[in-house]
């Protein structure tokens, strides 16, 4: 399953919630998400554009590896897989034990708002601001999705360029 989204910063939230609620969308969930980042002892996540992360939420805890980006269009597009898992902690233990380390944390507020196969996320990450992105999953039709993703964020009055780097990297960045 690929993953195609385009994130944008957004300065007032407001307006985009506001235009959402007029096409009819209402906000399905609001949840707390901590991500725990690790590098792997074999080869440098940073270099190999990858990410593990450990998600503790208001659902569970979710162990995801994500594959390198592509940019397709105003989007980026990246292989994903998630699987729960029933302890955070123990998972985080394990990985330790392997010889994997903790690259950094990135905790946010997340509101989810579904248009279909579409979901659209206001972020609000700590110590970075306050975001959207815009992301369909498909099993190979990217270009399409990617299309579709800039249309929904004119329709929604995001302007701005689509940032293609994650919370992490610029996260990572700002503490360099």
């Amino acid at each position: 399953m690929l993953e195609v989204e385009a994130k944008f910063a957004v300065g007032d939230q407001e307006d985009v919630r506001a235009r959402l609620n007029r096409k009819g969308v209402q906000m399905g969930s609001r949840q707390q998400e901590r991500d725990v980042y690790y590098n792997a002892p074999h080869r440098d996540f940073g270099r190999t554009d990858e990410a593990l992360r450990v998600r503790y939420d208001d659902v569970g805890f979710t162990v995801t590896y994500k594959g390198p980006k592509v940019r397709v269009g105003s989007a980026k597009a990246r292989e994903e897989f998630n699987l729960p898992v029933a302890s955070g902690e123990t998972l985080e233990e394990i990985l330790s034990r392997l010889g994997f380390r903790r690259a950094a944390t990135v905790s946010k507020v997340r509101e989810f708002y579904e248009m279909g196969d579409v979901t659209v996320t206001l972020d609000d990450v700590e110590g970075l601001g306050t975001f959207i992105e815009i992301e369909i999953l498909t099993e190979d039709d990217k270009e399409d999705a990617a299309d579709r993703i800039g249309a929904i964020a004119k329709e929604l009055g995001v302007d701005g360029p689509p940032i293609y780097t994650s919370y992490l990297e610029m996260l990572l960045s700002k503490q360099q």
